[in-house]
């Protein structure tokens, strides 16, 4: 992976666990996620004339992206309400990667080499080590870690979709840019339909958080997107998962979650996932 393509995912990383931060911190998580959903397609709206239409070969792929992304925020959700952020995150995070290399492996003939392999197993087990409060998991809710497996499935999904779109399309940030728009007309029709203008009409007190949220969601994975049309989708994917040592630190230092030896112990696999990816 080119150095500097390595570096603007780790910072797109960053965004990724702000953005979920967000989410987590929210009363209700589901009227984050629908706001965060309204600002990162506003931002994006007034782009797309610069990048112009998707090409026709494209389209299906946006709209399967945009269906597996409304699945996956469902699922993230329901993570959030039922257990911490610190715990549920890196599960989320950890379990994506490998199923992603498997994934690409099997589904679009995208085989890492061995190292990359190795990479990615390391990184994965460290984002999933993460998880342990006390050198244990049995205080996770059970509900909790299925919603977070599923948030993963639906993570190798979506990047396998918007990793092959992207290609198609020729434009990895034009591509995202219209994912976003057709995402968050969807996330907005789902959430009057439940909810009515009820989450809408908390605006006020919650737009600034919710538009800090949708910029860095946008930029994060329009980041992303344009590094799988320079590299293979399993290992930007698995870089990308690095955002649960940002994701930890932000549990800790704002959210007040406890940090343990064990998630030193898993920081440093991740940390050695990373380099071998470098090197990949």
């Amino acid at each position: 992976m080119d150095l500097a393509v390595f570096v603007i995912v780790l910072a797109a990383a960053a965004m990724h666990a702000g953005c979920n931060a967000v989410v987590k911190s929210a009363g209700d998580p589901f009227a984050s996620v629908t706001l965060v959903s309204l600002f990162s397609g506003l931002a994006a709206l007034p782009l797309l004339p610069i990048f112009g239409w998707p090409r026709p070969e494209a389209w299906i792929w946006l709209w399967v992206s945009v269906a597996i992304h409304v699945v996956y925020w469902f699922m993230v959700v329901g993570a959030y309400r039922t257990g911490d952020m610190a715990q549920v995150y890196p599960i989320m995070r950890g379990a994506a990667p490998l199923a992603t290399a498997v994934a690409s492996a099997l589904l679009i003939g995208e085989v890492l080499s061995p190292t990359g392999f190795a990479a990615v197993v390391l990184l994965s087990a460290g984002v999933c080590l993460m998880s342990f409060k006390g050198g244990r998991l049995g205080t996770i809710e059970g509900r909790a870690v299925a919603f977070a497996l599923g948030s993963a499935a639906c993570t190798c999904a979506y990047s396998l979709a918007d990793g092959t779109g992207a290609r198609l399309n020729g434009s990895g940030v034009g591509y995202t840019l219209w994912m976003f728009v057709l995402n968050m007309i969807v996330m907005q029709a789902i959430a009057l339909v439940r909810h009515g203008t009820a989450i809408h009409r908390g605006l006020i007190h919650s737009w600034r958080p919710a538009a800090i949220g949708g910029a860095m969601a946008l930029v994060g994975y329009a980041i992303a997107v344009w590094a799988m049309t320079k590299a293979p989708i399993a290992l930007v994917a698995a870089l990308r998962e690095t955002s649960v040592l940002f994701g930890a630190l932000i549990a800790t230092a704002v959210l007040r979650e406890p940090m343990t030896r064990w998630r030193g112990v898993a920081a440093c696999l991740v940390v050695t996932g990373v380099v071998l990816l470098r090197v990949a």
